[in-house]
């Protein structure tokens, strides 16, 4: 269970949009395991995790998602 970052923190990044935030989530973690699989395996860290964060730090914005 995922406890941080927080459900709220990340709709307010996603313009409080749900299928926005999931859209976004889903193409980053594609991304994450597709470079980074040998990584993630050394990890406790999921790729959907690591896409969660990067939202809320800014580092992934909707915009950019198509």
């Amino acid at each position: 269970m995922m406890i941080e970052p927080s459900i709220d923190k990340l709709l307010a990044k996603t313009y409080n949009n749900k299928y926005i935030l999931c859209t976004v989530i889903a193409k980053r973690a594609k991304e994450i395991e597709s470079v980074r699989r040998l990584e993630l395996a050394d990890q406790d860290k999921k790729a959907i995790t690591l896409a969660c964060e990067e939202i809320v730090e800014g580092k992934v914005v909707p915009s950019e998602v198509k």
